[in-house]
């Protein structure tokens, strides 16, 4: 189960940052061009912050069972002085979550804009910062300590 649901989070990663890569273009396109926030823009939001809620999900039920995450709280003490075993113990997961926040903050505040011009930049604002966060912290294989992983 763990390994399928390994690849599951891997695999819906590059789902998730073409659809929130998306949405911030799309958020830039639409404050400068002064375009209509519509259905379309409306429905790409909501399927983003769908499959990041998913994500996180899929996220908290791998740290529940990961055996990195299970050694680390074993000793936390330890666990603080090797960069492995923090990073999946405490960074990458409230780093998501704090990016996942922020996203549907984001969102929320969108919906609740008046003007098309201010949905379209709280959304840019909120998930520009999100990715950030989010390319900051996903394991990536070329990191020395994630090349373990692979791409998937």
């Amino acid at each position: 189960m763990y390994t399928g649901l390994l690849h599951t989070h891997s695999l819906l990663r590059w789902v998730f940052l073409i659809l929130l890569i998306t949405v911030i273009v799309k958020a830039w396109g639409g404050m400068k061009s002064k375009r209509a926030f519509t259905g379309g823009d409306k429905k790409l939001v909501l399927m983003t912050v769908i499959t990041a809620h998913v994500q996180l999900l899929i996220g908290i039920m791998l740290y529940m069972s990961s055996p990195i995450v299970k050694t680390a709280l074993n000793d936390m003490g330890a666990a603080m002085k090797d960069g492995l075993l923090r990073f999946w113990a405490v960074e990458h997961i409230s780093a998501m979550v704090l990016a996942i926040i922020l996203i549907t903050i984001g969102h929320a505040s969108a919906k609740r804009a008046v003007t098309d011009a201010a949905k379209f930049k709280k959304l840019f604002i909120f998930f520009v910062i999100g990715l950030v966060i989010i390319l900051a912290t996903i394991p990536w294989p070329f990191q020395q300590m994630h090349a373990f992983r692979g791409w998937i």
